[in-house]
């Protein structure tokens, strides 16, 4: 676990060097079983991320199911060491906030 632990706290802080004025909440894994260890919100959006030491490490009762249904409604993702660089990249993409269309008004 000490490897888990000392990953998620390198990866919460490169979360707040990608995502400026971020919020980064740890769940408590003994209220909800399954649920996803990071919680990041990010201006309008949400992201929820599984840390694993190791793309090895199996998931616990619940966490896939969990992925899924987070995934559907926002971004939800497994993260470890070895895809660490392209799950934060498809987070970017994923909570990157929108501009709103301009559209001319004609005269």
């Amino acid at each position: 676990m000490k490897r888990e632990s000392r990953f998620q706290s390198k990866l919460i802080k490169e979360i707040y060097r990608r995502f400026p004025g971020c919020l980064v909440l740890k769940n408590d894994p003994n209220y909800k079983q399954g649920i996803p260890d990071l919680l990041i919100l990010y201006k309008k959006k949400w992201a929820m991320l599984e840390c694993k030491k190791s793309k090895d490490e199996p998931f616990r009762p619940n966490q896939e199911l969990y992925l899924e249904r987070l995934s559907y409604m926002s971004f939800a993702a497994v993260i470890f060491p070895e895809n660490k660089e392209e799950v934060l990249d498809a987070m970017e993409r994923s909570l990157k906030v929108r501009r709103s269309t301009c559209i001319p008004i004609s005269k």
